[in-house]
């Protein structure tokens, strides 16, 4: 059972609403892993340095030589190859129980309305980014069972911010993860391998890499809300300029669902929270965000996302002509493209995927 949708604002006078004693042991279950992958994925940036200044603080001469080595190899690795982390990594990683629980609570489906033929590589242009782009993280990255099945020989990757593969312990779990730099160098790195069976870096049996890509990223993220598809597309043009240099299709994806999952303190435009937000993400290319959520024992306040479902559709390729100068009328004409095609599936899937959604709109901004 899904947990109903507020879309009027967090109200401070509401009573608690508690979860019943008597839950099956599975959904439990389900409750503590997301609860666990959800304080990573809060906390693990700050957790990580915290480990690494501990270690160098109180460990001996042995292992601050060892971490010191692991810091300079992280720089290293990056430069010279974005930290690049080729095929689909170990697939016990990307696929199994733990991580099938937490797609389970929600639950996250997959939707595929064409095909994506391995011969080619794709950008994966996906909205919205909601909170923490959950359902494109677990289908294209913690848990890809059912993207192998609807996309076979089609590496899934998530792209990410590049600062997050500086960072000890936090590089290595996005790289198990499936999770790319969104650098303009690593993109370049995974969209123009090459797709020939025979070529040595298709030993895996794959000969397509499909990089999702946030486009809305921290903004669309500061403006996320139960119930409003707000998309920060307008002036986000960088991803058709890159699909142009490689040659890769643009598959428009929208998950459904994704902005329900949490709130957020109110932020109004001319709010001191959004004018601190924008500030800092300005500075650090991340939104400090508030959110609200459930609690474990509770569905009135905590920081664990509500069991609400998130379908994401896989939209139909936009092929392109492959440019090393990509002309800005030709750039105008695929971005143009991609908005329709993305107003297409919002008004032709949303009554299926979100309920009592009559009224609602797709706004970009």
């Amino acid at each position: 059972m899904s947990e109903a949708i507020n879309t009027k604002g967090n109200n401070n006078n509401m009573k608690i609403e508690w979860a019943p004693a008597k839950v099956p042991l599975n959904r439990r279950l389900q409750t503590l892993v997301t609860g666990i992958f959800t304080l990573f994925f809060f906390s693990l940036p700050v957790t990580s340095f915290g480990i690494v200044a501990l270690l160098l603080f109180y460990g001996g001469l042995v292992i601050r030589a060892l971490v010191l080595i692991y810091v300079v190899y992280i720089f290293v690795e990056h430069k010279r190859n974005y930290s690049a982390m080729d095929g689909n990594g170990w697939m016990y990683n990307r696929s199994n129980p733990l991580n099938r629980l937490y797609r389970n609570y929600f639950p996250v489906s997959l939707v595929k309305t064409a095909e994506l033929p391995p011969n080619k590589n794709y950008i994966l242009a996906s909205f919205p980014h909601g909170i923490l782009g959950t359902g494109i993280c677990i289908n294209m990255g913690l848990e890809i069972s059912q993207w192998l099945k609807q996309f076979p020989q089609v590496r899934p990757k998530v792209g990410t911010l590049d600062q997050h593969f500086m960072v000890p312990i936090l590089r290595d779990l996005l790289r198990w993860w499936g999770l790319v730099s969104v650098s303009k160098g690593s993109l370049v790195y995974y969209l123009t391998k090459s797709n020939d069976p025979k070529d040595p870096g298709n030993r895996d049996g794959f000969t397509s890499n499909a990089v999702a890509i946030l486009v809305g990223g921290a903004q669309e993220a500061i403006d996320s809300h139960p119930g409003q598809y707000i998309l920060t597309l307008k002036n986000r043009k960088g991803f058709v300029k890159m699909a142009i240099r490689t040659g890769s299709s643009i598959v428009p994806s929208l998950s459904f669902g994704e902005v329900d999952i949490f709130d957020q303190v109110q932020n109004p435009p001319d709010s001191l929270l959004r004018r601190l937000q924008t500030l800092v993400k300005k500075v650090t290319g991340i939104a400090p965000l508030i959110p609200v959520g459930r609690g474990f024992f509770n569905y009135t306040f905590g920081w664990l996302p509500y069991r609400r479902p998130i379908v994401q559709v896989v939209g139909t390729p936009i092929d392109v002509i492959q440019s090393n100068e990509p002309k800005a009328d030709y750039v105008d004409e695929l971005h143009g493209k991609v908005m329709l095609e993305l107003e297409q599936m919002f008004e032709k899937y949303k009554e299926k995927y979100m309920p009592n959604s009559t009224n609602t709109k797709l706004v970009f901004v």
